[in-house]
């Protein structure tokens, strides 16, 4: 089947998930996490091939991280569809209303995308987060994965389709887009046959579907996040905080990549914080004014403060005060999130309004950021764009409106 043919079969698929109820489209995501569990087999025999064949590709022990697929990950995406399926639907809900001075009902209402095109790398469960989030939104998902995981997303999907027949909607709903780079650029010049293209990877991902794409694209950004520890900071949560949002897990968007520390707080936070973070197995790239607190600090190089290394890897800085850490900031973030901790209010609240980003923080992790923390559900990824969605993309970031007037007869004088 040609591009096309997948797009106008997603387009028919999409045009039955628009009308369809609540109860259907929940039960639909219940099949899914069921046939999802029924296939664990052939899912983690197909996710060993594409594991096996990056690893002897030499790719990243990060990436490598981000494909691997094991009995738990699975539970947690069937775990994920059901949560969806407890979730309000937000197709329908009333924006705003009001009725004009001449009886005119006006209503703005949410109503699906219609075709959502998925662009994304390495990760398989995000098939299964971005297959479900789609339905539940009315939505039909064409969903282009990186061919690092190609058969694990070939198993996901053929599992995802059964569940969603099972249920009865269209299998079309959900269909894996495979071939070589003529075909995603097929999917970013696809105007009148696709509504949204969302891409979720790394930069050179992002930046190519932006720059190259005629479709409308919902951009989700890299995560260059900061911590900056005030001279107000209480040392103990600055530390913990520290720790979590650095190596809890260090291959996602919302990991730390940047600390920032007050020359104030630096001779007494430094010396705890690089040591606990050198027993946690993470290499600070740092300036010469944190090398002076150990020798196990490397030296910084050139544009390392605007890397997102993915890894146990940190940048670390000391500033004079709070107006070098916002010109920093300024400077060097992505606009996903960033984090300030402090005892002091006025400094929590010049944070909060002077920095630009989709989340900001006080006195707690960058981890935070996502859409099952937030009460979401799964999403779809970090929006760092300000059109439309900003922060995690759950259902009703899934949708667009529409106006419905209803009148009695009213002309326009």
């Amino acid at each position: 089947m040609s591009f096309a043919d997948q797009a106008t079969a997603a387009q028919d698929a999409a045009r039955s998930l628009a009308t369809a109820s609540r109860a259907l489209k929940d039960a639909s995501l219940h099949a899914m996490a069921e046939a999802l569990l029924d296939a664990r087999t052939e899912v983690l025999a197909a996710n060993a091939a594409d594991v096996a064949r990056a690893q002897e590709a030499g790719t990243a022990p990060a990436l490598v991280d981000r494909l691997r697929l094991d009995a738990q990950r699975i539970a947690a995406m069937a775990d994920g569809l059901r949560q969806l399926a407890g979730l309000a639907d937000p197709v329908g809900d009333v924006v705003r209303g009001w009725t004009n001075p001449n009886g005119v009902q006006v209503r703005q209402v949410r109503v699906p995308f219609g075709v959502v095109g998925i662009i994304y790398e390495a990760r398989p469960n995000v098939t299964a987060d971005a297959a479900g989030i789609c339905l539940k939104s009315g939505n039909a998902a064409l969903l282009r994965g990186s061919s690092s995981a190609l058969e694990s997303n070939r198993a996901l999907v053929t599992a995802l389709r059964a569940g969603v027949t099972r249920a009865g909607l269209p299998a079309d709903a959900v269909q894996l887009v495979e071939g070589g780079r003529e075909v995603t650029a097929a999917m970013m010049a696809a105007r009148g046959l696709v509504d949204v293209l969302i891409p979720r990877g790394g930069a050179g991902l992002i930046n190519a579907v932006v720059e190259g794409a005629k479709v409308p694209v919902i951009e989700t950004g890299t995560g260059n996040c900061h911590l900056y520890v005030d001279a107000a900071a209480d040392h103990d949560v600055a530390l913990a905080l520290l720790l979590n949002a650095k190596t809890q897990r260090p291959s996602v968007c919302n990991a730390l990549e940047t600390l920032l520390v007050h020359a104030d707080a630096a001779p007494t936070f430094l010396p705890r914080a690089l040591q606990a973070l050198a027993e946690a197995g993470v290499t600070v790239h740092g300036t010469p004014a944190v090398q002076e607190f150990s020798a196990a600090v490397v030296p910084a190089t050139e544009g390392e403060f605007d890397a997102e290394y993915l890894t146990l890897d940190l940048a670390c800085d000391v500033v004079p005060d709070l107006d070098a850490a916002l010109r920093h900031i300024r400077a060097h973030s992505t606009g996903h999130s960033e984090t300030v901790v402090t005892t002091n209010l006025a400094v929590a609240e010049r944070f909060t309004a002077e920095v630009d980003a989709a989340a900001v923080l006080v006195n707690a992790s960058s981890r935070y950021v996502d859409g099952g923390e937030f009460g979401f559900g799964a999403e779809i990824g970090i929006s760092t764009q300000k059109l439309h969605a900003r922060g995690p993309m759950a259902l009703p970031e899934m949708t667009s409106t529409k106006y419905v007037l209803i009148g009695s007869g009213q002309v326009r004088g």
